[in-house]
């Protein structure tokens, strides 16, 4: 495991195909992240992105952490009324079964366009679940994307 900062790391890409129930299989380096202690998975929050056609799957643990950034802003603000519906109000919780397969909602499923396969790509404490061809392409253009915007790592990166 790669849970070295006690946190998964999710890494890598896969394509895997929907089964005729709508069960999609978590690739297994995946699943080997969300491993707990004894031996059961951690469950899951999918939910629509708002700012790619995906889905992004995040421990429950994890994605139930974000709410402590909402309470220091204005509860009455309309912009983060906005934002905290984004990001809770389309959310499903889902638990991998013994396999680590993992029905997709039908709205998710909608939003990504996912219909036969889905490809799951590693973002670090996440991963995202596209439309394989969409998802292929916005992985391969990510480094351009990299380089258009001069971003790098900091330099005390460990």
């Amino acid at each position: 495991m790669t849970q070295s900062s006690g946190h998964p790391q999710f890494i890598g890409h896969q394509r895997n195909r929907l089964d005729a129930k709508g069960r999609v299989s978590i690739p297994a380096l995946f699943r080997n992240e969300l491993r707990r202690g004894d031996g059961t998975a951690e469950p899951l929050v999918l939910r629509s992105s708002h700012q790619n056609p995906c889905l992004e799957a995040w421990p429950a643990s994890i994605f139930h952490g974000l709410a402590s950034s909402f309470d220091r802003l204005d509860l009455f603000s309309d912009a983060n009324d906005d934002f905290a519906a984004a990001l809770y109000g389309g959310a499903f919780p889902v638990e991998p079964d013994r396999e680590g397969r993992i029905v997709l909602p039908p709205p998710l499923a909608a939003h990504a366009g996912i219909d036969e396969a889905v490809f799951f790509i590693g973002m670090g404490r996440r991963f995202f679940l596209w439309e394989p061809e969409a998802g292929e392409r916005w992985l391969f253009e990510a480094p351009a994307r990299v380089r258009a915007s001069g971003r790098t790592l900091p330099a005390q990166f460990s």
